[in-house]
């Protein structure tokens, strides 16, 4: 076992420097995500008992990543890409003052915090994004996610069950407050640890300084339907469990347990696929991560108790990041292919993605606010699930497509005509 550790170490240290800084970044800012997903949607649930404001909250979230996708691209004329990543990190923290120092939940509070995590979000995946691009290339990218994730998972073993129970073992309203207060004077210590981390590496800004384009080529096309796809499932599942199980477990403890059973099994399963799976194999993590999804809708939907809830959580922890192992890569690879063919920077089409994302996610979250305001929020969290889960399977077919005309455009075969490739792609499915 020490030398099969040992191996695994020396393949770390094997990459290349920053790549090394980027993870261990990660890693470090890794210990306040769950915080950031999942308990500051439980604050505005106990505080509001409206599941419909925990959404509204995750929208304004989401309408502030794009706006601020945007600025990021302005800011790199001007700022060391380390600089605006830090800074991102760092929001994150200031956001969550911001919402606990909310005297009453109503909606403009919880959208002023919403917009300022939503700049958090954007300045940290912006670059976050724009830098694993750029230290990897396509045959070290699944072992690059799949560290990352397994990191992930570990620490998301770890830190909801400590939260959960820290809150809950307050007595009352004002100590649970002060609990939060804490938990959030540490998250922002952590980010600022996570900025010092990243300030060791050497990263580079974008070359290209135009980053606003309105016509793609028709791989990247192809490729915004599928992030559009993957943002029906962000628009609704980031709050998701957070939701549920306040609704129907009722506690942040039982929050943090059922985040946390099932994490060590996904950590595994993330680490070992990213070390040893080809980019050929892509297709069926993907496949076999949204398979896994819908059947934790399903039975959510169709028990909607509490051993329901914790199915569908169990299911959704192995789910996310096969699906997110699956899915950067593939996004990755065509941003190679479609870059060089247009001979646009790259930072341009992570830019367009958080486009077709944003739509996405206003669908997702639009889906339960309809059934929400016009049913019931009982129906919402039993059905808008489903409902989406159904429509993400589309994502297989699209994904197919993708790989198929991408192959047949990478950079190191010849150009093809387009409607060769839609047939041969057809021809996949």
């Amino acid at each position: 076992m020490r030398n099969k550790l040992k191996i695994e170490v020396d393949h770390f240290k094997s990459q290349p420097h920053n790549f090394r800084i980027l993870i261990l970044t990660n890693l470090v800012y890794a210990l306040v995500l769950p915080v950031i997903d999942i308990f500051v949607a439980a604050y505005v649930m106990r505080n509001s008992n409206d599941p419909t404001k925990v959404v509204i909250y995750q929208l304004t979230i989401y309408t502030g990543i794009p706006l601020t996708f945007l600025l990021n691209g302005w800011l790199l004329k001007h700022f060391n890409i380390r600089k605006l990543y830090s800074a991102g990190m760092m929001l994150s923290g200031v956001s969550m003052m911001i919402m606990m120092s909310l005297k009453t939940l109503d909606l403009v509070g919880i959208g002023f915090a919403g917009i300022t995590m939503g700049l958090s979000f954007g300045f940290y995946w912006a670059n976050r994004d724009y830098l694993a691009l750029a230290i990897t290339n396509d045959s070290n990218r699944n072992y690059y996610y799949g560290l990352e994730t397994f990191f992930y998972t570990i620490i998301a073993v770890i830190i909801p069950v400590t939260i959960g129970w820290f809150i809950e073992s307050k007595g009352g309203d004002a100590q649970v407050h002060t609990a939060y207060l804490v938990i959030t004077g540490v998250v922002f210590l952590i980010t600022v640890m996570a900025s010092i981390v990243c300030f060791r590496g050497t990263f580079q800004n974008p070359a290209q300084k135009q980053y606003v384009f309105f016509k793609f080529h028709p791989l990247w096309y192809r490729l915004l339907s599928l992030a559009l796809l993957k943002g029906l499932a962000q628009g609704f599942l980031v709050t998701a469990p957070a939701m549920l199980i306040m609704l129907l477990l009722g506690k942040e403890g039982a929050l943090g347990t059922a985040q946390s059973i099932g994490a060590v099994i996904a950590a595994v399963i993330m680490y070992v696929l990213g070390r040893l799976s080809k980019p050929s194999d892509r297709i069926k993590i993907f496949a076999a991560g949204l398979g896994l999804f819908a059947l934790g809708a399903v039975l959510n939907g169709i028990l909607f108790n509490q051993v329901g809830v914790v199915l569908f959580i169990l299911l959704l922890l192995i789910a996310k990041p096969l699906m997110d192992l699956a899915y950067f890569p593939i996004q990755f690879k065509v941003i190679d292919i479609v870059s060089k063919i247009e001979k646009r920077g790259e930072f341009a089409y992570i830019l367009n993605h958080e486009a077709g994302l944003y739509v996405g996610r206003f669908l997702g979250a639009g889906t339960f606010l309809v059934l929400a305001y016009s049913i019931s929020t009982e129906i919402a969290l039993r059905y808008a699930i489903v409902i989406i889960a159904s429509l993400q399977l589309c994502s297989i077919f699209v994904a197919k497509k993708i790989i198929a005309q991408g192959k047949l455009l990478s950079p190191e075969e010849p150009v093809i005509d387009l409607k060769v490739l839609d047939e041969v792609a057809a021809a996949v499915v």
